[in-house]
């Protein structure tokens, strides 16, 4: 074999005949090869490698009938080498390479014909970025026409790139050229998403031949998979693929085969290969069936508008009930500033109850939004408007929304002049569902408020410093609330009549508030002081809204003691750890509140109204476990119990004796309300928090209530997650005096085995169960089976609730870093 080059890593060959001793061409031409037939091979793969078909289609096109290499003089048949699948997780190891901008060439034997040069036997053109080898290669300087043949393999390094073929013919002035027995890789490119089935496995195609016209790369009669090969599951076949780098691809009458069986047709795929995809068009549809809705066939439209917006319709044929609409308009006006809306609504040809035909359509609005405006000044709200309550139980997909009755609006305007100040302008709407009856609801609208906050700022050093802060609002309220009848348990009843404010009603605070911090004994004091004034244009006379003016002001000191710790430490390996701790954390919190007598004539929009005279201490204590590994500390176990003591049993006034009472100290206390008359104390509340190794953690929160001698509150949850096995469990009881809460006990549970992207089987389960009233009111089971490209899965789902019993199928088809078909959404998946 004749080397060229042995003495330099530079490749020196001219196929202009100038000719160096020792068959050392001084070639500057050969940058002919490598910037133009190289370059093709390497756009090709590139492309090809895009080519991975969304379920986007549009109008049927007709293609021109192409030129076939059958219609061309025969020509030698060239062996295409063996394609073994490739591992490009590994950088290869290639000591010695040359230095980028140098090739090195190798033949057995190289021959000038004038203006040609034939590189023969065993030919490799080596960079620092590619090899490219071939039995043949010739260069033409005069036609620019370069050629390889027999064997041709070209690997691109950087890019992941492999193409072998039978031969190869390209132009370098026209941009043109053909290639024979096509078949290559690429890596794949991932876009791991949230319900997205991903693979590393290397993308493949294949086909008879493929010609590159100008801009444009045109595969004929092949196939494209992301599977191993040989024996993939899936292929995507076709007659023409046609390719514009950076643009698109598009396939004509290609059929998708699972395992050599179509499964589906289409005259005409497009896929974008935009940096940012997006291009306007039908997507697939989709099918299933509802024991409650009926069959149901739905098909979207996806309109590109412009590169800041876009928007998705989807219509959907309810065969027993009417049709549904969902609108989904985002836009990005500019680069600080984003939107997104959503529209779902069914109009709805009603269901028999009894002797009457009830319509339960109605719609669902909901908008999120964001802007950065510049110094220091931001926007942001979200918008959730429901029609009514009783749409939104029979036709949502997700169980907690169905048993969810409320919808919340919230936007403002901010502006951050330091660290410590902060001015809002605040729009609001809470919309809580008493019922699903009409005008069965609690109205609660703010607009505008405006707030001024300020955080805690030291004004004095030293010994005993000092902290000033500050929240002071004022705002145009609205709220409505309707008539509703309570019946006790001894069977005597009191009614809540019908409040309405007048459209602009107003509310103003103000509350200033100093603190300071000192240390005494091992104990650490931490005193405030709090002035409160509020003022409202209208108050509560007689259980009526009337237009007279009501001012409240307080005065509140507070005084939190952090008594010594008491801790211990266990010099003993245990499961958790080479050593353990257990620290205890006694606490005293005193608050007292005055000159708030006046608490049945608020009108509550917030946390604000609920404020009243209050004189009482709290008492608390917390004991902590830690567990040391090595030098990484973690808490294995916190249990913190706490119980009030009250000095005014009520609260200034303000329980009223017999019904359900909420004031601000038993809000900011517990989450379940205990008050239906005067107390000196609270329930003692339990709270257990256990992380004890990655991927357990468990919780518990009781309530045992001294005046009833047990439990009347109760919620405990469990997870646990360690390789393929994962479950979730919890259950939540309320067993109170049903004036104050109806009784309740619901179980949760979810149990799995699995994930998304694990090949073989994957099963997961999830219900939830009433236990008081003895039923089933959701249940979810998915059976998923993934292969080393592809998966499906199918779901049931249950439906048990008061207006609604359901029983769904839902199938999904997913193709690895592609995206899935059916009818099966990622929101609605168990994993």
């Amino acid at each position: 074999m004749n080397r060229v080059a042995t003495e330099s890593r530079a490749c020196y060959v001219d196929p202009l005949g100038h000719q160096p001793s020792k068959h050392l061409y001084s070639l500057s031409n050969i940058t002919v090869v490598r910037c133009h037939f190289l370059s093709s091979l390497k756009l090709l793969l590139s492309i090809l490698s895009l080519l991975i078909l969304s379920p986007d289609f549009g109008r049927s096109q007709t293609d021109p009938p192409a030129p076939h290499p059958a219609d061309t003089p025969t020509v030698k048949k060239y062996e295409v080498p063996e394609l073994p699948t490739p591992n490009f997780k590994v950088k290869p190891n290639r000591p010695g390479a040359p230095i980028l901008g140098e090739y090195d060439i190798s033949a057995d034997d190289s021959i000038k014909e004038g203006k040609v040069t034939h590189f023969r036997g065993n030919v490799t053109i080596e960079g620092a970025e590619m090899i490219l080898k071939a039995d043949e290669i010739d260069v033409d300087q005069d036609t620019h026409d370069s050629s390889a043949r027999g064997h041709v393999f070209f690997q691109q390094f950087v890019r992941n790139e492999i193409i072998v073929c039978e031969r190869a013919e390209y132009n370098t002035d026209t941009e043109m050229g053909k290639f024979y027995k096509v078949r290559g890789y690429t890596k794949t490119k991932i876009d791991a998403k949230p319900g997205m089935l991903t693979s590393d496995n290397p993308f493949y195609f294949e086909g008879e031949w493929a010609e590159k016209i100008h801009e444009k790369y045109i595969l004929y009669n092949g196939f494209i998979t992301g599977c191993v090969m040989p024996g993939p599951w899936w292929t995507l076949n076709g007659p023409k693929f046609d390719i514009v780098p950076e643009d698109r691809a598009l396939a004509f009458k290609a059929v998708y085969r699972l395992k050599h069986v179509p499964l589906f047709y289409t005259p005409f795929f497009y896929k974008s290969l935009k940096k940012e995809p997006r291009k306007s068009g039908f997507m697939t549809p989709h099918l299933g069936n509802s024991t409650a809705l009926g069959a149901f066939f739905g098909i979207g439209y996806y309109w590109a508008i412009n590169r800041s917006y876009d928007t998705l319709y989807t219509f959907e044929d309810f065969t027993a009930r009417g049709y549904a609409h969902h609108l989904d308009f985002r836009g990005k006006p500019t680069e600080k500033s984003d939107f997104d809306m959503i529209f779902f609504g069914v109009q709805d040809r009603g269901i028999r109850i009894g002797d009457i035909i009830q319509k339960q359509g109605g719609y669902d609005i909901y908008a999120t939004g964001k802007a950065e405006f510049g110094d220091g000044w931001t926007a942001k709200g979200n918008i959730d408007y429901l029609s009514n309550l009783l749409f939104r139980q029979n036709f949502t997909q997700s169980f907690n929304e169905a048993i969810f009755s409320e919808s919340h609006s919230t936007g403002y305007v901010s502006k951050t002049f330091n660290y410590y100040n902060t001015f809002n302008v605040v729009a609001s709407r809470l919309e809580n569902f008493q019922d699903n009856l009409p005008g069965d609801y609690i109205l609660i609208r703010k607009f505008p408020e405006f707030q001024l906050n300020g955080r805690d700022r030291e004004v004095l050093d030293g010994a005993v410093p000092l902290w000033l802060s500050y929240d002071a609002s004022a705002g145009l309220m609205y709220r409505f609330s309707p008539t509703t009848t309570v019946t006790l348990q001894n069977g005597s009843s009191y009614t809540d009549l019908q409040l309405q404010t007048q459209q602009l009603s107003q509310r103003a605070y103000v509350d200033p508030r100093a603190m300071t911090a000192f240390h005494f004994a091992n104990m650490s004091f931490v005193p405030s002081f709090a002035l409160h004034e509020i003022w409202y244009s209208e108050q509560i006379e007689n259980q009526r809204v009337e237009q007279h003016p009501l001012l409240r002001n307080a005065r509140e000191f507070d005084l939190d003691i952090v008594l010594p710790t008491f801790e211990r430490i266990y010099n003993k390996k245990t499961f958790f750890g080479d050593k353990l701790k257990h620290v205890i954390e006694p606490r005293v919190t005193y608050k007292y509140v005055s000159g708030l007598e006046d608490y049945t004539k608020v009108i509550r929009y917030d946390q604000a109204d609920l404020l009243t005279d209050t004189n009482q201490v709290e008492l608390s204590i917390t004991n902590r476990i830690y567990a040391k590994r090595g030098n990484d500390v973690s808490e294995i176990f916190t249990w913190q119990i706490a119980q009030e003591r009250y000095f005014d049993p009520t609260f200034g006034g303000a329980l009223v004796a017999g019904q359900r009472n909420v004031v601000g100290p038993q809000a900011e206390f517990d989450a379940y309300t205990f008050l239906d008359g005067p107390r000196s104390y609270s329930p003692i509340v339990s709270t257990m928090r256990a992380p004890l190794w990655n991927g357990f953690n468990a919780q518990w929160q009781a309530d045992y209530d001294p005046l009833y001698g047990r439990l009347v509150n109760s919620g405990f949850s469990v997870d646990y997650h360690r390789k393929k096995y994962f479950v979730s469990a919890g259950q939540n009881q309320v067993h109170s005096d049903p004036v104050l809460t109806p009784s309740a006990n619901q179980l949760r549970g979810t149990f799995g085995f699995g994930d998304a992207n694990r090949r073989g089987w994957n099963t997961a389960v999830s219900m939830n169960y009433d236990y008081t009233k003895g039923y089933v009111q959701y249940t979810t089971a998915t059976v998923n089976y993934n292969t080393d490209c592809c998966g499906i899965s199918v779901q049931y789902r249950h439906f048990d609730l008061l207006t609604r019993n359901e029983n769904q199928f839902r199938v999904s088809f997913s193709i690895a870093n592609i995206g899935s078909f059916g009818n099966l959404r990622k929101q609605e998946r168990l994993f």
